[in-house]
């Protein structure tokens, strides 16, 4: 095994300031008894398949090409990237967890977080703004009919829609079981969908979102039994959305509010069954939070590549400062 010290001295020597090439150096060194080609410690798989490469290689190339030289206009300007989401979307690149069977590219979720990833680094809210839509796609991809699949999700394979996840509210953020918009069942078994969302990400561009509202009056009725998803469409009369928020380094990502006054929800938009939207929801954010963490990862990888680059331009007392300890 490798000391501290020749793990250091191993960072520091890699010209690409790239953490992954430095990981594959690391393990390399550091697990000599290992066999097999997709063998790593302790027998376990950490390498991707080549179309795994491929997808990777291919958001990589379109997130320093397209996504990174445009980060800094988007975020002093706040102007939503339809032009690179365009792009993207030629490319596969905005719809991989969609199935074949909707026109879309059947990817796994390790493909998913591979992209999300890549975008990350080119910028935290341009690749918010591209990959939220995943969110928003969840819950018809788990719990929608077939004819729901095709209307919603088919149509984002045909063209570069977007769609929205409605589930915080003003005073309710990861409480789901805190809802308070109402969804109340008319005589032609319709529901009349009342409240207010709050940061809802993409608002103002989605063409439908995923909302969830409560259908049981009862407020004793378990969360389980007592909220019910609906898809609801942007253009329909009653849904109003609000003003942009201006949030630290998603300024090119757009979060609104939505207010829903007495809008009429065709009993064929509720996902699933009546009463279970909280596990709808609750679904979605399990599918949706490993690619969450992949931009995170994103992001500190061009923290890391930004710093360390920066290390070695910056000179202090006649060398660069990459040579001094503290760094």
């Amino acid at each position: 095994m490798m000391s501290a010290k020749s793990v250091v001295n191993a960072v520091f020597r890699c010209k690409q300031y790239s953490q992954r090439s430095v990981l594959s150096r690391l393990m390399a060194t550091a697990a000599p008894h290992t066999a097999g080609e997709n063998a790593n410690v302790a027998g376990l798989n950490f390498n991707l398949t080549d179309q795994q490469r491929e997808i990777q290689q291919t958001a990589r190339k379109f997130a320093r090409e397209e996504i990174a030289p445009k980060a800094a206009e988007h975020d002093k300007t706040g102007e939503y990237p339809w032009e690179i989401i365009k792009k993207a979307h030629a490319l596969g690149l905005m719809t991989p967890a969609l199935p074949e069977s909707v026109g879309g590219m059947g990817l796994g979720l390790l493909d998913a977080c591979l992209i999300a990833e890549e975008f990350a680094w080119g910028c935290t809210g341009i690749g918010t703004a591209m990959t939220a839509n995943e969110l928003g796609q969840a819950p018809v991809l788990l719990f929608g009919t077939e004819e729901q699949k095709k209307k919603y999700l088919g149509r984002m394979c045909e063209e570069p829609l977007m769609c929205a996840y409605g589930v915080t509210e003003p005073g309710t953020g990861s409480d789901v079981a805190g809802v308070k918009t109402t969804a109340k069942k008319n005589a032609d078994g319709n529901y009349i969908l009342n409240g207010q969302k709050m940061w809802i990400t993409n608002a103002g561009h989605a063409n439908w979102y995923f909302v969830l509202a409560r259908t049981n009056p009862d407020p004793k009725a378990k969360a389980g039994e007592a909220f019910t998803g609906f898809i609801v469409e942007r253009d329909w009369p009653g849904v109003v959305v609000g003003r942009k928020e201006w949030n630290m380094g998603q300024r090119a990502s757009d979060t609104r509010g939505i207010t829903f006054e007495d809008v009429v929800v065709p009993k064929e938009n509720v996902l699933g069954k009546e009463g279970v939207g909280f596990k709808i929801a609750m679904g979605a954010f399990d599918l949706t939070r490993p690619p969450v963490a992949a931009g995170a990862v994103g992001l500190a990888q061009r923290a890391l590549d930004e710093a360390t680059k920066y290390s070695f331009e910056r000179k202090a007392f006649g060398t660069n400062i990459a040579q001094f300890q503290a760094i």
